[in-house]
């Protein structure tokens, strides 16, 4: 019998699966929807894609008093900054790879079909190219060789596969090609096994690595089989490359950038937090924000940060899906940054920054935004509407709406008249704004209007006005015409 029990924080989810001779344990992060491993037979553990932050997995392994004896990763991973090559220094245990990878750090490059032996039990390697050409599944066999689990990486999501178009380059292969491959693999590495092996992926619903993930992060193979629309039995070859290209977005620009890191190895996050986690005064901050380069990076709620706010930072809710926003939009992972958060919070934000390659942290304002006020210093704001003056606004004819949300929200409804303008393009859109005209922002719920008008009122667009709550607001209110509702899977099979 298998008892599940799961356990949650803020950040971190827990799943724990007990057998008879193991522990797996997935630790589930949803502010990048990513999935890391921790599975301990006998005194002996291994990490599978673990976070950059290493010391969780050492203590866990500490407290069931085992050793760590293989970090095992599933790719170059392009979304994150894994934790490979610190916890391998910090332990001893070596870094292994699936066949073609070629990190520039000592590691174990597998072979198909390689076993590694841990405590009583025995992981298989499985090459599995597609996502990228290095991606390999761990399959999990217990004492009696038993298959148990596949840790299936980006090869295999819940509800989804890898996509094929991020290791274009690296592969010197057409999206197309790439996506052959994963059919290829899928069917005769992975359709095969046996139907009550659990999947644990590396990424579920929210992850930029797929376009169709499940809320869920595990499930049974056979029910992967039976759901999953990469996996239907009777796909040809050239379905499965029609439908796993359709509807991919742009990949963030910082992922190439992690894959870089991810390949070559980085800085210690024990210097990153060094370098980062220092407090700052007002007096301080100001002279740091006008004698460098830095970006000052505002992390507290939209809300909070609309009331008031140092003039020329730029807001990025903690709470919200903060990494993968700093990632899209902040382009140079190099680059300084000044942070102000709610007071506690400041290591959370440099330890968040570093999962995603932003190392560059230069120190924080001591005592946050209320000691700045305090200190006497300049202070803006951001006008904001409820959504039930939207209706009179829209009527004025120097008013427009700009939607940034993304091209698939947009396309599913809509307000009448709006422009959508997504987020994830901000840097497209400068040209066609106009600073004397007057814009009502709104996104989904007001996290990403906040900081579109964050990143324009920083560019001297002083007439902005974000709709709190925003389309969700906006249709409760039921005072906007709105376009007819389109399923937004549609977008995806044009």
């Amino acid at each position: 019998m298998i008892n599940v029990t799961k356990q949650e924080d803020t950040v971190t989810e827990f799943y724990m699966i007990k057998h008879s001779k193991m522990r797996i344990e997935q630790i589930y992060t949803g502010c990048l929807a990513q999935g890391a491993y921790y599975i301990e037979s006998e005194g002996e553990a291994v990490v599978i894609d673990p976070l950059r932050e290493v010391e969780p997995y050492m203590e866990k392994a500490e407290k069931d008093n085992a050793k760590i004896k293989y970090v095992f990763e599933t790719h170059f991973h392009a979304d994150f900054v894994s934790g490979h090559v610190d916890l391998s220094k910090k332990t001893g245990a070596p870094i292994v790879y699936g066949p073609s990878a070629n990190p520039a750090f000592e590691a174990i490059v597998a072979k198909d079909g390689q076993e590694f032996k841990v405590g009583k039990v025995t992981f298989t390697v499985l090459h599995t190219p597609g996502h990228t050409m290095e991606s390999s599944c761990y399959l999990l066999k217990d004492e009696n060789r038993k298959d148990i689990a596949l840790f299936s990486g980006d090869t295999l999501f819940i509800g989804d596969v890898g996509r094929p178009d991020l290791a274009q380059k690296a592969a010197h292969m057409t999206r197309e090609e790439l996506a052959g491959t994963l059919y290829d693999s899928l069917r005769n590495k992975i359709i095969p096994l046996a139907d009550d092996i659990i999947v644990y992926p590396a990424h579920g619903a929210g992850s930029a690595c797929g376009k169709n993930m499940s809320i869920e992060t595990t499930d049974t193979l056979g029910h992967q089989k039976q759901t999953n629309y990469a996996l239907r039995q009777n796909m040809t070859k050239e379905d499965f490359i029609k439908e796993v290209t359709a509807g991919l977005t742009t990949p963030p620009a910082y992922f190439p950038l992690n894959v870089m890191m991810n390949k070559e190895g980085y800085e210690s996050i024990d210097e990153v937090m060094e370098r980062g986690n220092h407090a700052l005064s007002p007096d301080a901050f100001e002279v740091a924000a006008n004698e460098t380069d830095a970006l000052m990076l505002d992390t507290r709620d939209a809300k909070t940060f609309a009331k008031g706010f140092v003039p020329n930072s730029i807001n990025i809710g903690i709470d919200g899906n903060f990494a993968p926003w700093v990632g899209a939009l902040i382009p140079d992972i190099k680059q300084k940054l000044l942070i102000i958060a709610d007071e506690g919070r400041e290591e959370e934000v440099i330890t968040r920054l570093a999962r995603v390659g932003y190392d560059f942290t230069i120190g924080y304002l001591k005592g946050g935004f209320e000691a700045w006020k305090n200190a006497g210093k300049e202070v803006d704001e951001i006008e904001t509407v409820n959504a039930e003056s939207v209706a009179d606004l829209i009527t004025q004819p120097s008013v427009k709406i700009l939607d940034v949300r993304n091209e698939k929200e947009f396309f599913s409804e809509h307000i009448d008249g709006a422009v959508n303008f997504p987020l994830d393009n901000v840097n497209d859109h400068v040209s066609s704004l106009y600073k004397e005209t007057k814009y009502l922002v709104h996104c989904a719920g007001g996290y990403r209007s906040m900081i579109f008008n964050s990143i324009f009122k920083a560019r001297g667009f002083d007439n902005l006005v974000d709709i709190q709550g925003g389309f969700k607001a906006i249709k409760e209110s039921g005072q906007v015409k709105t376009t007819d509702f389109v399923c937004p899977t549609t977008l995806v099979t044009k």
